[in-house]
């Protein structure tokens, strides 16, 4: 039993450090204070990759070492550094398949059948795109395939409550290799005026297929931030909201709880700054007429304040609560409350 112990130790101490040395570090994931580490839009690999500039191919000879080579896809879309062939193999807008048929061809001149081998080591011809603005996680985001809008965004961890309601896609690149229809947007672009798209977020949520077009390598894709609203006065809850697309005022006061009741509803007040100048304009409106739809509601617009006052503690609002409070034990509070009021409005004759 012993021995058996003995040999059990001494071959654990053996075989231990063999498995710590050979276990692969954990490396943390590098820190960005604007943008995530780019990541792809798919992990489960690419089929039919169409090489571009920039792109580096590992070429294999079987029985040839020395004609194993690494290459580059040159700025012209070739590969011109592969031993012994004096003639460019182009390769932009081809798979390693094609690419792989050509090389043997070429190499057939100098070898009876040979055996090529062509694999991607890297995929570097198509420039990330960016997503920023009103969404979880800013990212640039590896565009190996093609992909839709609401498929890239996802990728950022999706919109935030900012987001105003407006995405600008704005391409930086023409497209490298156009399908059928698409020739049009291979041609070089303006650098002055990059084309840009505007997509409404609503719609792309309702899922209309014009409001989620495919995203080119290099695109910068904004989701425009709301401006703030205040809403402060006799409500709920106090607090400025972020104005988003269609926001009226029956939408703010719902947002921040609903008034309260002593509120003064039917002379709700909007501080609106007149564009170009430094006062306000005061627009006053009755929220009882918009809640019986008996007037239209508001469109709210950036930097509102909707000022909803308190009515005085002997108005109609009031005058129920104010009795009730003074039979109920309240009315050294009440009196100090409607005394001021009953003084003021005393005539003096």
């Amino acid at each position: 039993m012993k021995r058996n112990l003995l040999l059990v130790a001494i071959l654990g101490s053996l075989v231990f450090p063999a498995l710590v040395q050979t276990q692969e570090p954990q490396l943390s994931a590098p820190t960005n204070p604007v943008y995530s580490p780019g990541s792809s839009v798919d992990t489960q690999g690419v089929k039919n990759y169409l090489l571009g500039p920039g792109d580096v191919i590992d070429v294999r000879v079987f029985g040839q070492g020395d004609l194993n080579s690494i290459a580059e896809v040159d700025s012209d879309g070739n590969i011109s550094s592969l031993p012994f062939l004096d003639k460019p193999i182009a390769a932009k807008c081809r798979t390693e398949k094609e690419i792989q048929k050509d090389i043997a061809v070429a190499y057939s001149k100098y070898l009876k059948n040979p055996q090529i081998s062509v694999r991607i080591a890297e995929k570097k011809s198509r420039a990330p795109a960016t997503v920023f603005g009103a969404v979880r996680q800013p990212t640039r985001v590896m565009m190996l395939r093609k992909a839709r809008l609401n498929e890239v965004v996802a990728t950022s961890g999706g919109f935030t409550e900012r987001a105003a309601g407006t995405i600008q896609i704005v391409h930086t690149e023409p497209i490298m290799c156009p399908q059928p229809g698409e020739e049009a947007q291979a041609a070089p672009l303006d650098p002055d005026k990059p084309p840009m798209e505007i997509v409404k977020l609503s719609e792309l949520r309702a899922g209309k297929p014009q409001a989620n077009p495919m995203i080119r390598p290099g695109d910068y894709i904004l989701v425009t931030e709301a401006e703030p609203v205040y809403v402060i006065g006799s409500v709920f809850n106090p607090q400025s909201i972020y104005l988003t697309e269609q926001l009226t005022l029956s939408r703010a006061l719902a947002i921040v709880g609903g008034v309260r009741k002593e509120g003064k509803l039917n002379d709700v007040r909007i501080h609106r700054q007149k564009p170009g100048a430094q006062d306000q304009e005061i627009i006053r409106v009755d929220y009882n007429a918009i809640r019986k739809n008996k007037a239209p509601d508001v469109m709210l617009q950036s930097y509102d304040v909707i000022d909803v006052p308190e009515a005085g503690p002997l108005s109609a609002a009031r005058i129920l609560p104010t009795l009730v409070g003074a039979l109920t034990g309240g009315l050294g509070n009440t009196a100090s409350a409607i005394g001021p009021a009953v003084f003021q409005n005393r005539t003096i004759r």
